[in-house]
This record gives structure tokens, sequence and C-alpha cells, in this order.
């Protein structure tokens, strides 16, 4: 049978394709799918070749009915993701602008400036877990030994074990070691705001707060829309800061659904009720997704700004 041009480009593009839709199957889709169905049932690390029964739904309902579900979501959603989400976007977009101004590049220290910015960045998360809780010690910690010689504190502060101090501790690792690329992707998105309207505006009387406001802000929020759906979706279900600071402790004060997952899994051995956890986290980011981009679609931004 003869195919038409059209039809050759077609199946030319659909076999080039095929091979990247394999992958895809084979590493995400079928991981999932896998993943849901041991969240239907009772399997253990102890019958992981036997095989588990099914249990339907009773997984999610026992963790949505467990005493410690309140906790556990209000540590992941307001501690871990709103609190450290908030500082690293305001913090991101301050010194975003600071490396943007203009001494900076009168002083030539913009490059200088840039370069100290991503060394938090390029330091890998265990390795700055590692030294801020050397820094919050307090026996050897510099923290404690700064504030105890300038007199604001008279006892040592246990940061990682105090109740009242562990999620700011957890939070400034945090904030400290994923801030400067939302500085770098901001900075870069400040590059793309033309000068001549803020000449413009100054021209007019404009205040410095003006032209931010109406000028260089709205230009921003595409990239501020993408940096905080990515950011609240890594931190959600990040396991790394807070399992490494803290252990999930004190007790399980700090216990976050991400450790959760962990604690059921290789600690209670049960599989199927630690992959219900874990498919209960990506529909709530799926969820969160979904709406966060019905209202505030980075689509219509960059139409509004164009």
């Amino acid at each position: 049978m003869r195919l038409s041009p059209g039809a050759r480009e077609r199946l030319t593009i659909f076999w080039m394709l095929f091979p990247t839709f394999l992958v895809i199957v084979g590493f995400y889709i079928y991981p999932t799918l896998y993943n849901l169905e041991l969240s239907f049932t009772d399997i253990t690390l102890l019958k992981l070749r036997k095989g588990g029964d099914w249990v339907g739904l009773a997984n999610y309902w026992e963790f949505l009915r467990s005493s410690s579900f309140f906790d556990i979501a209000l540590n992941t959603v307001f501690w871990l993701t709103a609190v450290s989400v908030t500082c690293r976007m305001i913090l991101g977009l301050l010194f975003a602008l600071l490396l943007n101004a203009s001494f900076l590049k009168r002083m030539k220290l913009s490059t200088l400036a840039r370069l100290i910015l991503l060394v938090p960045w390029a330091t890998p998360p265990v390795v700055a877990v590692i030294a801020w809780r050397w820094m919050f010690d307090p026996t050897h910690g510099a923290i404690n030994s700064w504030l105890l010689s300038t007199g604001l504190i008279s006892d040592p502060i246990a940061f990682v074990s105090n109740l009242s101090t562990v999620w700011p501790a957890i939070n400034t690792i945090i904030v400290w070691n994923t801030t400067p690329l939302v500085a770098i992707s901001l900075l870069a998105a400040l590059q793309t705001v033309p000068q001549e309207l803020n000449e413009a505006a100054s021209i007019d009387g404009a205040t410095k707060f003006q032209e931010f406001r109406f000028i260089t802000l709205p230009y921003l929020i595409p990239t501020l829309s993408v940096l905080t759906l990515m950011s609240v979706i890594w931190t959600f279900n990040n396991f790394v800061y807070v399992w490494l600071a803290t252990g999930a402790g004190p007790g399980t004060f700090t216990n976050v659904l991400a450790t959760e997952v962990y604690l059921k899994a290789f600690v209670d051995l049960r599989i199927g009720y630690s992959a219900a956890i874990g498919v209960t986290m990506a529909i709530v980011m799926a969820l969160f997704g979904a709406l966060y981009f019905r209202l505030f679609g980075v689509g219509d931004m960059q139409e509004k700004v164009g």
C-alpha cells in the first residue's frame, strides 16, 4: 500500500518518538501503577516473595483515621512546605534585586556576588545538613558560641532537639541550601525587563517602588509562578532535610509524610501501608498542581505581560 507524503511523515515521527514513549512507560508509568497496586494490599517486607493479600482501601482509611495524621499533615503542609517556600521566594526575590542593582555593576562586584550566592546551592544537601547541625550544636556549635559571647542567651540552645526551635532550624537549612536557585532564576527574568520602560516611568515621576510594582513585577510573575509550583512539589515530597536533621524527632514531633513513608516501609515493614501514603501524596500534589495552574496559569500571565 502506497502511503501519502503526509502519512509517511506522521509514521516517521511516530517511530522517532516511540523509544521515548517506551522509556516514559518503563521509567515512570509502570512504577507508578505498581506502587498503586501495592497500596491496595497488606504486603510487608517479610512477605515480598509471597505477595500480599488484597485489602482494598483499608490502608488509606487507616492512615486517614490514624491519631498522627493531623500532626503529620500540619508538619508537611505548613512547617515544611508553606513556611520554607514563602521564605525562599521572598529572599530569592530580594537577592535577585540586589544582584541586579546598578551599584554592584559600578563596583564590578556582580560576578563575585553571584559566585558567593551559588556556594549554598552547590553544597550537597547531606553536607549542608551536617554543617548546620554542627553549627547548631549546643556544646561546640558556632551559633551558640556567638550568642553566648554577645550575651543574647545565658544557656546554650539545643536547636534541633528543642520543640520551640527545631522547625525554625530545619527551615533555616532548607532556605539556605535552596534559595540561590530561586535568586538566579529571578535574576535571569530581571534581564528581560525592558530598561526603556523604567526610564520612561522615571521621567514621568514614578518612584522606585512604583517602577517595581507596575513594570518589573509583571515580568517576574511567570517565573515566580513556575518556581513556586516546583518548590512546593519538591519540598512537599522532600525526605532528606528532616530525616538527616532530626530523624523525624524529637520523638515524632517533626515527622512529615516523606519520613512517615520511610518509617512505615523500613521500620514497621508495612510496604502496602507505606505505598498508600505515597499515593496519597501524589494525589495531593496532582490536585494542587491542577488547581494552581487553573488559578495562576503561566500562559495567562505571559499574555497579560505581553
